[in-house]
């Protein structure tokens, strides 16, 4: 007998050496190590997530103690004391699961984890004994601190939620870091049973679960965690309503794709290493001014659809970008109505010509480059230049290019501000040869713009607002205006932490002196006057300072407000497209008005917004330094038409003599009255187009502009024509309100938009 117990305890010293040799510590299990991104507001809140696991690991410090004590309570009181296993609970366990009282576990908290985090969930005994062994090594080689996080973040706790993060959001809308002792001690008792014990999900079962509670409580009180007078106080928590998961509905897919690509594209963030998850993403976006686009475009335009009475309805979209001048930072986004229903992201994408929010980058080009007129006169507000439609411009080798203006209208000599205040075409067409085009281009591109934007081409028509420019990307050089020529780079990200505890770097924030102040500060000058008397005056709505301009695409494709405060930049475009072939259409008839135009909806989206993301804020007001002699406002010009409108039509037409003549952009003035919102002043910016209506438009996937050919002899307007227009002769376009004219076209013009 003596011999068989010296054998027996040899084979078991034996082997549980050899066991202990043999299992090594593997790697984590696939399901451990996934997790969900998380989005949050620039204030901390959970804007979105993504991933297939809702877990979110976080450190030991981001998780009260109060909850770890409860979890302790609940499931291994002594862990700090005692070793990673326990042989006579095991037993104990193992003898109750054979005579038939039901699977018990005996395993400590390090057993958990080991199971959690390195094994499946399968009752074997080759699982138990790699457990065992894994449990001791593991003691060995962590703390016990680093063994509970590992348990905290792996647990299941219900309602799809992996880890006590993911669980204090799902159960009570609240970071593990702020959870009580009694939420802290409910969720410990989810891990017992967590679909029976979830009040909410199954109320029958409420008094199972507040026995459990109970138990919990008990234990941190017993174990001095709590004192008795908390534990006397405590009462059973409320959990809230287990929601469906919203996933990426409304304005969230759109933000996390937006967010992604930027963290991809700026090498902040791996794409694959973003797929594994784990990222705790901070955006600069602020959930007070998101809702408030969110209601603004509601409120002024969506709740206005009739999309079963009128088909029109059915194309309206609409796209914002809200950035804070100082800092570059995006503040607020609208993309679309909701992400599952339209997937395109329409606050970045760049297939809508920006129409005559383009021409403040003429004339800040003008002011940068000391430009002069054909006739030697300094360029500056009160410039004055030939207002007549169709009259071709001078100084441009490229061939003969007459842009109308709306309806065709003569506007005689007025000057550089009048001009902007009604969107004039000729005038503008004119001013960006006498700057150069060149140069023009090179001014957008250091206000903001991307050098690869569509259209973005050196010619006359590039002060129509060819360009198809994204709201962001026009928000992001308006901003630069608003803060006095200096440029910062726009920003989505405030923080990027992985796992909980590492934060990643993010690029460094750069701003420099795009244009100097003088020049920006004139053009705001000029802007301001298109607020007072302008085809902006609706932006006075927002009640505070405010410069801005409007712009109207070809063929009512899309309508833009561009503005600004000081203390905050925004862009908003409503645009047409045929929600199944993609194209773009016209917004003719839309709302149940004769056209949509940039001081109408747009113009009201942004002054209701701005008052709103800016309510309890002091009204600041520009501070300006001019360009000599801009601080005098020159008399209106005598010989100006009586009816001023926003055209921004092109055309031909003869060209006046007198030096100085300018022509229009091709993107014409509006007549009295013809906003869609009736607010508008004369000289709003929506007259019709001489072009038929594009369809074109690129699908939301290229983002690229109609390849439909057009007319380039000035008669088109902005929106959706090719790049190089039609080579073809003539192609004078017929104005919705008024018949067009032949042009003469020639090659190398981009199609310029006629309204503004």
């Amino acid at each position: 007998m003596l011999s068989t117990v010296v054998v027996g305890l040899l084979l078991i010293v034996g082997g549980f050496f050899l066991g202990y040799h043999l299992v090594q510590i593997p790697a984590a299990n696939a399901l451990a190590t996934k997790q969900s991104n998380v989005y949050l507001y620039a204030d901390g809140s959970v804007l979105a997530r993504d991933g297939e696991v809702n877990r979110e690991s976080v450190g030991l410090a981001r998780i009260s103690k109060d909850a770890q004590h409860a979890v302790l309570a609940a499931e291994d009181r002594d862990f700090y004391s005692e070793s990673a296993i326990d042989p006579m609970a095991m037993v104990r366990a193992g003898w109750n699961t054979a005579t038939g009282k039901g699977k018990q576990s005996g395993s400590t908290i390090t057993q958990q984890y080991v199971k959690n985090y390195y094994l499946a969930q399968d009752q074997t005994v080759t699982r138990k004994v790699k457990e065992f062994f894994i449990s001791i090594k593991l003691d060995r080689e962590k703390s016990k601190s680093e063994i509970l996080e590992g348990y905290l973040n792996t647990s299941f706790f219900g309602r799809g939620a992996y880890g006590i993060q993911a669980a204090a959001q799902a159960y009570f809308g609240v970071d593990a870091k702020d959870l009580t002792a009694a939420q802290g001690a409910y969720l410990a008792s989810l891990l017992n049973a967590p679909s029976q014990y979830d009040v909410v999900a199954h109320p029958e079962n409420r008094p199972a679960a507040e026995a459990r509670w109970k138990y919990v409580m008990n234990g941190m009180a017993d174990k001095g965690w709590i004192s008795p007078s908390e534990r006397a106080a405590a009462k059973f928590p409320k959990p809230k309503q287990s929601t469906i998961s919203t996933n990426m509905s409304g304005q969230r897919g759109y933000v996390v794709n937006i967010v992604k690509k930027y963290l991809i594209e700026n090498d902040i963030v791996d794409e694959e290493e973003l797929g594994r998850g784990g990222y705790r993403i901070t955006t600069t976006l602020q959930k007070d001014k998101q809702d408030a686009f969110v209601k603004a475009v509601d409120d002024k335009l969506m709740s206005q659809l009739d999309k079963k009475e009128r088909k029109v309805d059915t194309y309206v979209r609409a796209g914002g970008a809200s950035v804070d001048p100082k800092t570059g930072k995006v503040v607020a986004m609208y993309n679309g109505i909701d992400y599952v229903k339209q997937y395109t992201p329409n606050a970045v994408r760049r297939d809508f010509q920006v129409g005559s929010t383009f021409k403040p980058f003429v004339f800040t080009s003008a002011v940068e480059n000391h430009s002069e007129t054909q006739s030697g006169q300094m360029i500056n507000p009160n410039t004055r230049y030939d207002g007549t439609s169709e009259r071709p411009v001078q100084g441009w080798s490229g061939g003969r290019y007459a842009p109308e203006n709306e309806d065709h209208r003569d506007y005689g000599h007025v000057t550089v501000r009048e001009a902007t205040d009604k969107s004039i075409n000729a005038v503008y067409a004119q001013m960006a040869v006498d700057v150069g085009s060149d140069k023009v281009k090179q001014t957008a591109i250091d206000l903001g713009l991307s050098p690869d934007t569509p259209e973005l081409t050196p010619s006359p028509s590039i002060a129509l607002g060819v360009a198809t420019a994204s709201p962001l990307d026009m928000a992001e050089a308006y901003a630069t205006l608003a803060n006095h020529g200096r440029h910062s780079t726009y920003t989505l990200v405030e923080k990027v932490m992985k796992d909980g505890k590492q934060e990643v770097e993010l690029p460094e924030r750069r701003e420099h002196q795009a244009v100097s102040r003088e020049s920006a500060d004139t053009t705001t000058s000029v802007l301001r006057s298109v607020v007072q008397n302008g085809t902006a005056t609706a932006a006075q709505a927002a009640g505070r300072p405010a410069a801005a301009k409007t712009g109207t695409a070809e063929e009512d494709t899309a309508a833009w407000f561009a503005g600004y405060t000081p203390d905050l930049a925004t862009v908003v475009a409503v645009m047409g497209q045929d929600p199944k072939t993609a194209a773009h259409k016209p917004l003719y008839g839309a709302m149940g008005l004769a056209r949509i135009n940039g001081g109408g909806a747009p113009a009201e989206i942004w002054s209701q917004y701005t008052r709103n993301a800016l309510k309890g804020e002091p009204a600041a007001d520009f501070d300006l330094q001019l360009q000599d002699g801009a601080d005098v406002t020159a008399p209106p010009s005598s010989d100006a038409s009586d009816e001023p409108g926003d055209g921004d039509e092109s055309g031909s037409g003869e060209a006046s003599d007198g030096p100085g003549d300018a022509d229009e952009d091709g993107t014409g003035s509006e007549t009295p009255g013809d906003s869609d919102s009736g607010s508008t002043p004369p000289g709003d910016d929506g007259g019709t187009e001489s072009d038929p209506p594009s369809t074109g438009g690129g699908t939301p996937s290229t983002g690229g502009p109609s390849t439909e050919p057009g007319p380039t002899g000035g008669g088109d307007s902005g929106g959706d024509d090719s790049s190089n227009g039609g080579t073809g002769p003539g192609g004078g376009d017929t104005d919705g309100a008024g018949g067009g004219d032949s042009n003469t076209g020639f090659p190398g013009i981009p199609v310029t938009p006629r309204r503004q």
